[in-house]
């Protein structure tokens, strides 16, 4: 893996936008940056492959150890959630089964750092953006990039299962439009396959008097894709009303999600797979080692982060994320440039489908680059 400095083409801004990515830059800074690439070897394309799809597994065991042990209270979950989740695993309902494993990477080792798998971002620039960035710039070289199709192959299997019936996706508004974007280019993935869908503020979701939800119409949301957090939406006041409902809605993606988007199961990972060449020692408590992070189980973008050398704060983060938090192993990421880069590894329907490449601090936060790569 190398990091190869080039020259952006003139006309970039145009290109990505024309793709949809409209959040690009600011004055200050590129997301999108591509005035350089990563370059990997199919040796390392398959490693990371391989981690995928065993974490993977692993993340299943992991799933059926909590829910067999009852450990929801570790993860945060009010105890009204436990039947509906339990429910969801066992009896899989439609779902994307889509996700991000970051994964730090230091040539040889390669090891799970989390996975986002609820509201996983950056898909549109992983899937989509950079591949047409290699196809203006390196026509001749590979990507490891197969997310469009895997995407529109696994709504077509959901489209079998839901008919005719509609599917709403759902957004939360915010300031940069990033879950917009995403939002967006699931819902065009969706429309590849044939499903019947309409895009909606998740704010705009309501409860009808006859106790089911509607779309701002008054029409019954039956199917529902929504990139918007669930340990957020069971401890709203409509919440619990999930339950209450006489008209059934199935989510994209189900409830059970609450258990692998939660950085509590990097602890349980741990226990189950102590001598992985993927898992980072991970607890509840200070793991002993020398160098250590301190995550909160529900923390996002980076924010709120811990990272130690024994009793001392080397780093830290800033935000909102308070309350029971895991610790995780240190992993020495390798410095390019200035820039630490995490590798989002994505599945879809289980399968490893592509990766996409952000390059930040030691810490990755919201300000975090996206650099395309290629496979020489």
């Amino acid at each position: 893996m190398q990091r190869i400095s080039i020259s952006p083409r003139n006309d970039w801004k145009q290109y990505v936008e024309k793709y949809g990515l409209v959040w690009h830059s600011t004055d200050e800074y590129n997301y999108w940056n591509e005035s350089a690439y990563y370059s990997f070897s199919q040796y390392e394309i398959d490693k990371i492959k391989k981690a995928t799809k065993q974490i993977y597994e692993m993340y299943l065991e992991a799933g059926d150890y909590i829910i067999s042990r009852d450990l929801f209270r570790q993860f945060g979950i009010p105890d009204w959630c436990k039947n509906v989740i339990i429910d969801t695993w066992n009896n899989e309902p439609p779902c994307l089964n889509y996700g991000r494993f970051d994964f730090g990477f230091d040539g040889e080792n390669l090891k799970l750092l989390e996975f986002n798998c609820d509201t996983p971002t950056s898909l549109l620039e992983a899937s989509i953006i950079q591949w047409y960035w290699k196809e203006d710039v390196f026509p001749d070289k590979r990507q490891f990039n197969e997310i469009h199709e895997a995407l529109v192959e696994k709504f077509a299997d959901i489209k079998n299962i839901i008919k005719r019936e509609k599917l709403h996706f759902a957004y939360f508004s915010e300031d940069s439009g990033e879950d917009l974007i995403n939002v967006s280019y699931l819902m065009d993935c969706a429309i590849e396959a044939g499903v019947s869908s309409e895009i909606l503020n998740i704010e705009d979701v309501g409860w009808h008097k006859k106790s089911y939800f509607v779309d701002e119409k008054d029409e019954p949301i039956r199917n529902l894709f929504k990139l918007y957090p669930w340990e957020w939406m069971v401890h709203e006041e409509f919440g619990p009303k999930i339950l209450q409902t006489s008209i059934k809605t199935n989510y994209l993606e189900p409830i059970w999600k609450m258990l692998w988007s939660n950085k509590a199961i990097l602890a349980i990972l741990h226990k189950l797979f102590p001598n992985s060449e993927y898992i980072l020692a991970a607890d509840f408590k200070p793991v002993l080692v020398a160098k250590f992070v301190k995550k909160p189980i529900h923390s996002r973008e980076g924010a709120n982060i811990k990272i130690f050398n024994h009793s001392e704060i080397l780093h830290q983060s800033s935000g909102n994320y308070f309350g029971d938090a895991i610790y995780q192993e240190f992993f020495n990421i390798p410095e390019y440039g200035g820039k630490f880069p995490i590798i989002g590894s994505w599945i879809v329907d289980a399968y490893p489908a592509g990766i996409g490449i952000r390059e930040g601090g030691i810490i990755t936060d919201n300000m975090a680059s996206f650099v395309p790569h290629i496979i020489e």
